[in-house]
């Protein structure tokens, strides 16, 4: 059985920084690749980052580059989203997500081919 749960969220204020964490059981970790995507009231799940099964390639969406940074502690099966200057417009719920298969660098984005998913964690930033 597969499960990813992330933790982390909270409230800040513009400019402040969370790290979100998803722990991981389940499958082989290390052949699957990984993703964090949000999704805010109103619109639609769109897909923040991921890192590749092997954590050689990472993405990114433009809207967070140079500001969130992925990490992934193999041993202990965590995959880390280090979140820093946010804003506001990055207050949404954040969810980890897992799929087997290729195409990384085309599909990374795209939340109906992840099979995976977790609960859910709280972002909240405050102007």
């Amino acid at each position: 059985q597969v499960h990813l749960v992330e933790s982390g969220g909270g409230s800040v204020q513009t400019g402040g920084s969370l790290r979100l964490s998803c722990a991981a059981s389940g499958y082989t970790y290390t052949t699957v690749s990984m993703g964090w995507f949000r999704q805010a009231p109103g619109k639609e799940r769109e897909g923040v980052a991921a890192i590749d099964s092997d954590g050689s390639t990472t993405a990114y969406a433009d809207s967070v580059k140079g500001r969130f940074t992925l990490s992934k502690d193999n041993a202990n099966n965590i995959l880390y989203l280090q979140m820093n200057s946010l804003k506001p417009d990055d207050t949404a719920m954040y969810y980890c997500a897992a799929r087997t298969g290729g195409a990384f660098a085309r599909l990374w984005g795209e939340s109906g081919v992840y099979h995976y998913w977790g609960q859910g964690t709280q972002v909240t930033v405050s102007s």
